[in-house]
């Protein structure tokens, strides 16, 4: 079991090409009981999502934001949004950790995704805003494109030892 929570981890890469193959309902659920199990300070939760699945959308999304071309053939896309009024200060570690056990739930169902930031530039976040029409207190932190991946990327480490300091710097 532990090695093999360790051989998701290292296997979780950003894939950005997919195949046209929808991603199931079942496989949703999955990915966002994942996401709201993560830790979150005090126990607030301040996690939103929003499902993205219509192809205009997803086609919109990617015309209006420069790293997110590889929504055009995205089937889904998840915008992890924190809740300010729920958690003022760690509404973003909260919503991190809830994005990286998403990342990873998709690679253990067999699915690409990657991380696409939109918190803190405030275009970005106004425009991701607008379109999914996110209420005020609601940032929107990231968005999540997923699929079935069409490139195959291995397993790594980028252990450094040189970051490594034990005791002291």
């Amino acid at each position: 079991m532990t090695e093999d929570l360790i051989g998701t981890i290292l296997s979780r890469r950003s894939i950005r090409k997919y195949t046209s193959e929808s991603i199931s309902d079942e496989q949703i659920q999955r990915m966002l009981e994942a996401a709201m199990a993560a830790p979150s300070a005090s126990n607030r939760k301040p996690w939103h999502f929003v499902i993205v699945k219509n192809r205009k959308m997803l086609d919109t999304l990617a015309e209006n934001l420069q790293y997110g071309k590889m929504l055009h053939e995205a089937p889904l896309c998840i915008a992890v949004c924190g809740d300010t009024a729920i958690s003022e200060r760690f509404w973003v570690q909260d919503c991190s950790a809830a994005t990286q056990n998403m990342l990873l739930a998709a690679t253990a169902l067999g699915l690409g995704s990657v991380w696409l930031g939109i918190y803190p530039g405030e275009d970005r976040i106004k425009m991701v805003a607008a379109l999914l029409k996110i209420p005020d207190n609601v940032v929107p932190l990231n968005l999540v494109s997923i699929g079935h991946p069409a490139e195959n990327k291995e397993a790594r480490t980028q252990f450094d030892k040189m970051q490594v300091h034990f005791e002291e710097w």
